[in-house]
């Protein structure tokens, strides 16, 4: 069972940056990673992917803003979070699945963080 641990969400004014972390409890070169956040009220959506191969994946709303990364040596993932939005206020989880394929269904992650705020202010 994968364990995943976020770190780095915070308050920021809008244009401001963060870099979230997520600690894996195993190697998860392996592992589909990604980023989802879910602002209240609102359903889980996808941010950013990363697929075993190395390849990424972004959600319209963040392209050009967000990059996700990934450390194998400290199995670690990263979302840095650049040009900050107001509408970027959300509780930010990082999950994985094995098996070799990226979904973007988190119904279909079977590992999650227990997630980190993020609040962006006008």
């Amino acid at each position: 069972q994968v364990q995943l641990v976020e770190s780095g969400g915070g308050s920021v004014q809008a244009g401001g940056s963060l870099r979230l972390s997520c600690v894996a409890s195993v190697y998860t070169a392996g592992y589909c990673m990604a980023w989802f956040r879910q602002a209240p009220g609102k359903e889980r959506e996808g941010v950013a992917f990363m697929y075993p191969i190395g390849s990424t994946n972004y959600a319209d709303s963040v392209k050009g803003r967000f990059t996700i990364s990934r450390d194998n040596i400290k199995n670690t993932l990263y979302l840095q979070m650049n040009s900050l939005k107001p509408e970027d206020t959300a509780m930010y989880y990082c999950a994985a699945v094995g098996g070799g394929h990226c979904y973007s269904d988190p119904l279909l992650f079977d590992a999650w963080g227990q997630g980190t705020q993020v609040t962006v202010s006008s």
